[in-house]
């Protein structure tokens, strides 16, 4: 079992963090969030730490604690050093290019190309034709948008041709022999 709920989350200095009653919301250099924590969870912020304890008569309390420990400090994380993942087309003729108005444009080997909008709070960095940077505050959307992307043309396991992330790692299968 875990004890995540039971470490504090210290607030850094260029954080402000409200609490109303079951709302946070938290703002920093890059932005603000806003969440309801679960009526299971009580939230106490006092000399800058934040701690997460299980109210009374919840049988599922220190489960929801941990997780709403875990989402605020993602949160926090976010609004003051953003999140990223970093995106890889690899294949012949597998291209990406961004467009002013937030509008990602693929080419994947399909008879079209692609268009894909991004949600306002996403910002993409453009690194080389096969090679984009998504960022964002929350930890969550960044993911989605990620995730969206790959959607599209998943790395194949025989050349390895596709949308893959910086960090992972395509395990190519031996061709058929005659």
């Amino acid at each position: 079992m875990s004890r995540i709920a039971k470490c504090p989350i210290p607030i850094p200095k260029d954080v402000k963090v409200e609490l109303n009653a079951q709302l946070i919301s938290i703002q920093g250099k890059y932005g603000n969030l806003s969440r309801i924590i679960h009526r299971a969870v009580e939230v106490k912020y006092l000399n800058n730490v934040l701690t997460f304890s299980a109210r009374l008569g919840f049988s599922d309390g220190w489960a929801q604690a941990g997780t709403s420990r875990a989402l605020v400090c993602s949160m926090i994380t976010g609004v003051s050093k953003k999140f990223s993942k970093k995106l890889q087309f690899s294949g012949v003729g597998y291209r990406v290019s961004i467009t002013k108005d937030n509008i990602i444009n693929m080419s994947l080997g399909y008879s079209h190309p692609i268009l894909y909008s991004l949600p306002s709070s996403i910002e993409v960095e453009y690194v080389s034709s096969t090679e984009i940077i998504i960022k964002g505050v929350d930890k969550q959307l960044v993911g989605q948008v990620s995730a969206n992307l790959r959607s599209y043309r998943k790395p194949e396991p025989y050349k390895g041709k596709g949308i893959r992330y910086s960090d992972e790692i395509v395990r190519v299968k031996e061709a058929k022999k005659k």
